[in-house]
């Protein structure tokens, strides 16, 4: 799966809510990138097939994002807008998301020197 990416995900734990028609579910962010994420629901929980908005408080953002595929509880999702940043949002935050973006680049160098 790795081989379609446009981006590396980042390995993360963060408690999110993901919603849809004005009904909320609590998830877990497993992995993120700028343009998607693989979220865990609690075992039995009921999911939207097409779309839904994700909502990090730990980031300060949320997205809209469109569901590509679900195993079990887990979920991996495509994001489809811009990060809407939630008006909590620090300098620190923006630190933060600027060192993640420049860690993703890094990576992407290194993966190109070493040839893969």
């Amino acid at each position: 799966m790795d081989e379609r990416r446009k981006n590396v995900r980042d390995k993360v734990i963060y408690g999110a809510v993901a919603s849809k028609d004005q009904k909320a579910k609590e998830c877990v962010v497993r992995d993120i990138s700028e343009d998607g994420a693989r979220i865990e629901f609690g075992s039995g929980a009921r999911l939207p097939k097409d779309e839904l908005t994700l909502n990090i408080a730990r980031k300060g953002r949320s997205f809209l994002a469109r569901i590509v595929w679900w195993r079990d509880n887990i979920v991996g999702v495509a994001f489809t807008d811009p990060p809407v940043e939630s008006k909590e949002s620090s300098d620190i935050e923006e630190r933060l998301r600027k060192s993640e973006k420049k860690k993703r680049e890094l990576q992407k160098q290194i993966q190109k020197l070493l040839g893969q």
